[in-house]
């Protein structure tokens, strides 16, 4: 009969072979597994080892333990369509998975006029002033984003002053105190050739990006932030969330 952390780790495992558990995603906690396999503090932490000294998880003091990104290509999941998986900032998600992170900035200045964007065929405006903030995100030393924000600085005075590193969504929520009503997001692919002035990814050969604009919106359609970024299409891949509307629900709305 194998040992209970021995069981408990296996199961754990295979739910990240399945799919269940994805790179990044957090593992229940020693408490978590005590709660809810009636196990002891020592049987608890042995689980957690074992899962990370088989190379499907590390810890991160204070935060948990994640999953590892195990992928053959080292391709990165994100999900569209969630205020958890927006509100996670990118170097939250590669320090999850694994992967070493840096940011190059290419432009981080103030506008004084405002800025439009078309998202889902809807027009929207931020009014000047606004950050614009054009950074370069790099995984292990490699490209992965070309990421470009305009934020409204009349709802967020002084976001100038905060590192790039932070989760900007966190931000707008805890430190301006804004409630984060919607976000609306499009994504399309287009071809980058090699010569393009916009291309920042030095490939040798056009390359397939994904193209995400994206607008955050807060109390009263306020728009918080307007984004307009370029991802590697060989390094990423999309899952997309939606909530279904029931007819109880559409009732109750008309009602």
């Amino acid at each position: 009969m194998k040992p209970k952390f021995i069981e408990l780790s296996e199961a754990i495992i295979e739910n990240i072979k399945s799919g269940e558990l994805l790179p990044g995603d957090k593992i229940p906690s020693e408490n978590e597994l005590i709660n809810t396999h009636k196990i002891s503090n020592t049987t608890a932490r042995k689980v957690l080892s074992q899962i990370e000294s088989e190379g499907w998880a590390r810890r991160i003091k204070g935060k948990g333990t994640f999953v590892l990104n195990r992928t053959p290509k080292h391709q990165l999941l994100r999900t569209l369509g969630s205020l958890d998986a927006t509100r996670r900032g990118f170097h939250d998600y590669l320090t999850a998975e694994g992967f070493s992170h840096k940011d190059i900035i290419l432009e981080k200045t103030i506008l004084k006029e405002g800025i439009s964007a078309e998202v889902n065929n809807k027009h929207f405006i931020i009014e000047g002033p606004i950050l614009k903030i054009h950074l370069l995100r790099y995984a292990d030393n490699e490209l992965m984003k070309d990421e470009m924000k305009y934020i409204s600085l009349k709802l967020c005075p002084k976001i100038n002053h905060l590192s790039t590193e932070i989760s900007y969504f966190k931000a707008y929520e805890e430190t301006y105190q804004l409630k984060i009503t919607d976000v609306k997001q499009t994504l399309s692919v287009e071809i980058l050739p090699v010569h393009a002035p916009a291309n920042n990814f030095g490939n040798e050969s056009d390359i397939p990006v994904f193209v995400l604009d994206s607008v955050i919106l807060c109390n009263n359609n306020q728009v918080i932030e307007i984004e307009k970024s370029l991802y590697r299409g060989d390094k990423y891949k999309f899952s997309i969330i939606a909530t279904p509307v029931y007819n109880d629900q559409k009732n109750k709305k008309v009602k």
